[in-house]
């Protein structure tokens, strides 16, 4: 097949996710086509399946803001008409989906060729944007539009359907990891340079955006701290860095935690960590939190989302009520105060991931993508 996956290409999760399964599919020998504005952070693979489409938004003075929407459009009629694209598969629905709906209805026009298209919810595209209502009516129109809609849990499902009039069936696909890719051993130098003393290492990873809660991260880790020798690993940037860069200095703990920024080889972070923390106020899958199971580190996580899907308390780790700080420390300390135990929670989350690895999910992709081009006849 012939795919054209639109993502943005950021370090957020459903770029990762679109990335990753473009590249999976390719390693399956499918053409895949990325259409983005920059080459996503993800792609650093070189594949003769693989092509990169970059979005030229040109800057006139008559615009404020360049109308991306257009631009992403009119490459996907190009891509379409010169790559012959079989489908189109965008993740993120604003602005992807109505991009992928104007670009297929004139690609049907000019060309006489109908493109289907799918369209993957990952979460803050439904839970947060999509329901404004200057976007709601484009979003549920778009959405209805799609040939076929997935959602990377069954909470994330429940809740599109709960703000949307969603006319058609949506498909849960969950997010997947590459387990080999993340099951490595760790790299000691790397390690002892971390803790010289063998301190716990606790690892967080995100955009550093409020919903993340990031400053909890900083809050759990002090008061775990005064009870065992303990790191802070702090993987990201965004918005809410500053202020957890102040909360570490006045709980007297910024000498203990390493803000790395953004990471590429996030594996090799992992691979040191001893525990994962994820106290978002919500996540509509947590794919962060299955990228840490698969380099055999038990996640602390909040229960909001589609975490209790992946997180399994008692097992693959503990799940606290949003913002209870004091439960996550106490879960924290019962993860990391015994050798033996610790071990155990490593084994259930690395046999958690192993569910969610990607050769058991994208043939459930291409699965709908052989359903959807069968009953595409516009």
């Amino acid at each position: 097949m012939r795919i054209g996956i639109v993502c943005y290409p950021t370090f957020g999760g459903s770029g990762v996710l679109a990335t990753e399964l473009g590249k999976a599919l390719a390693m399956k020998g499918h053409e895949i086509h990325f259409i983005t504005y920059s080459q996503p952070v993800r792609l650093n693979l070189f594949s003769a399946n693989i092509f990169y489409h970059e979005v030229p938004v040109p800057d006139y003075p008559l615009f404020d803001f360049p109308p991306y929407e257009l631009a992403l459009a009119s490459t996907l009629v190009d891509v379409i008409k010169n790559h012959h694209l079989d489908l189109m598969h965008v993740h993120y629905a604003i602005p992807h989906a109505s991009a992928a709906y104007m670009a297929q209805q004139i690609a049907k026009k000019s060309l006489g060729k109908y493109v289907p298209f799918i369209t993957t919810l990952h979460g803050t595209d439904i839970t947060l944007v999509g329901k404004d209502k200057t976007y709601e009516p484009v979003v549920t129109f778009s959405l209805n539009e799609s040939d076929a809609i997935t959602a990377v849990s069954n909470n994330l499902k429940e809740e599109t359907l709960k703000f949307f009039p969603i006319e058609k069936d949506i498909h849960v696909i969950y997010n997947f990891v590459d387990v080999q890719r993340f099951n490595k051993r760790p790299v000691e130098a790397f390690k002892k340079v971390i803790a010289p003393n063998g301190e716990r290492i606790l690892v967080h990873a995100s955009n550093f955006r409020p919903v993340k809660r990031v400053e909890d991260v900083v809050k759990i880790f002090a008061k775990l701290k005064e009870r065992i020798p303990a790191k802070l690993l702090m993987v990201g940037d965004g918005p809410e860095r500053q202020g957890c860069e102040n909360l570490a200095r006045e709980l007297g703990v910024c000498d203990s935690i390493r803000f790395l920024g953004k990471q590429e080889q996030i594996e090799e972070v992992m691979a040191i960590a001893d525990l994962f923390l994820l106290p978002s106020q919500y996540e509509s899958f947590g794919l962060a939190a299955l990228e840490a199971m698969a380099a055999h580190v038990p996640v602390l996580s909040s229960n909001a989302g589609g975490l209790p899907e992946i997180n399994i308390p008692g097992k693959t780790g503990y799940m606290f009520d949003i913002g209870d700080v004091d439960a996550a420390v106490q879960y924290a300390y019962d993860i990391l105060k015994d050798e033996n135990i610790l071990q155990k929670f490593r084994e259930n989350a690395f046999k958690q991931a192993q569910d969610f690895d990607l050769k058991n999910i994208i043939p459930l992709y291409e699965d709908l993508y052989a359903s959807v081009l069968g009953s595409a006849v516009h």
